[in-house]
């Protein structure tokens, strides 16, 4: 039986704020692995015969150039930020607003000017890094810009590049690691200041404020994703929104959300209970808790036995076990985890289409099963875990408690 807790966490509870000289560390660690960094894509581009790697994603321009557009900007920064790395160069495409950033951030790249119209200066950009086969990051360009950059150098062969990078950034390194640590302890701080505040009659909407202005108001550089706040039916909403709906004693509420910390990420869900539980919502913790305990425990078999394993499939299925067993198979619909780190989504994944390869290493993922009744309620426990097979170690890295705990009374 999982505990049910009254005495509420405190934000004292979890490690404080980092300091400047940890932000000047985590910089010049960045710094210091970038070559490495690129060094694996340039041999990536010579296995594959190709000649320079054209990049689109902001987490993979930051990681491999470190040039930042924060979140959103690059809906309005055009081409700038974009990127090439051939396998002598890396250049930056930067417009006058962020020609001076780039210049300041991208040590050592070559800042290309650049306007909307990118297809204009592809040839002469290709032509300056002999490219004759270039990939490109297909999942993020469009139908409309292949055809353009294809038209405007015929003789350079665009090829498709999926994966590259995102497999490499799904090994942390530790500088990595500490940043995502961090974002963890800024969010378990941040629903500790709040949980002593929940009465019932706030709203989703109310609540999901209220934590942002924690996280933000805590040393957040950001948010990791829009807060989730729900309330008894609207919990079986696996990704839901925050609404007018208000807090009612004998109804979970469900927080989903995470914070940023250097460009890095947490994400962490916690089902609490206002006023005393019912005993249906308490029977789906449990076994969600389980589900959950299930996870980790294959994961730890694994770092002990010596094996390479486990996959993602291995995990999501152990979880996923555990509530079939209990009669929800069907109320589980999502995959039991995620990578995380620049993005909320990444490598690795760990769900039934997952591979069958083993959990790359070390590595940072949710383990984060739900169940889910339409209309009536819903369970969803999330921590982070770093999972590190050569030091034989797994680490939650979210540290709120994952008890049973009671708030608005």
């Amino acid at each position: 039986m999982t505990k049910l807790v009254r005495n509420l966490p405190h934000p004292a509870d979890f490690p404080a704020p980092p300091s400047d000289a940890d932000r000047a560390r985590w910089e010049a660690a960045d710094v210091a692995a970038r070559p490495a960094r690129l060094a694996r894509l340039r041999a990536r581009l010579a296995a594959e015969g190709v000649d320079a790697y054209f990049g689109i994603r902001p987490e993979h321009m930051r990681y491999l150039t470190g040039f930042v557009l924060d979140d959103g900007e690059d809906r309005v920064a055009g081409n700038s930020g974009r990127f090439l790395v051939s396998a002598d160069q890396v250049v930056v495409l930067a417009d006058s607003r962020y020609r001076l950033q780039a210049a300041a951030q991208a040590v050592g790249a070559r800042i290309e000017p650049t306007t909307y119209d990118l297809a204009a200066t592809w040839p002469e950009l290709v032509k300056s890094l002999g490219a004759r086969r270039v990939a490109v990051e297909a999942a993020l360009v469009s139908h409309q810009l292949w055809q353009q950059l294809q038209l405007a150098a015929p003789d350079v062969e665009l090829v498709e590049a999926s994966g590259w990078v995102e497999a490499d950034r799904a090994t942390k390194e530790p500088a990595e690691v500490e940043r995502i640590r961090s974002a963890c302890a800024v969010a378990d701080r941040s629903l500790a200041a709040l949980v002593r505040r929940i009465k019932p009659g706030q709203s989703e909407r109310e609540l999901a404020l209220s934590l942002e202005w924690e996280m933000r108001t805590g040393c957040a550089d950001g948010l990791a994703f829009g807060v989730a706040c729900l309330v008894g039916p609207d919990a079986a909403l696996p990704h839901g929104s925050p609404s007018g709906r208000e807090v009612r004693v004998g109804q979970v509420l469900l927080f989903d959300f995470g914070a940023q910390v250097d460009g890095y990420r947490s994400d962490m869900t916690r089902t609490l209970f206002v006023g005393e539980p019912r005993q249906r919502d308490l029977e789906i913790y449990e076994i969600v808790a389980a589900a959950q305990g299930a996870s980790i425990a294959a994961l730890q078999d694994a770092l002990h036995d010596g094996r390479p394993g486990p996959s993602g499939r291995e995990v999501d299925a152990a979880a996923r076990r555990v509530i079939e067993d209990a009669g929800h198979g069907d109320h589980f619909g999502h995959g039991t985890g995620h990578g995380i780190g620049l993005a909320t989504h990444e490598l690795p994944t760990l769900s039934r289409a997952a591979s069958d390869d083993p959990l790359p290493s070390p590595t940072v993922f949710s383990v984060e099963p739900g169940i889910y009744l339409d209309g009536q309620t819903g369970v969803r426990i999330e921590d982070l875990v770093l999972f590190d097979r050569t030091r034989a170690d797994l680490e939650r890295l979210t540290g709120f408690p994952r008890e049973v705990l009671v708030v608005g009374v």
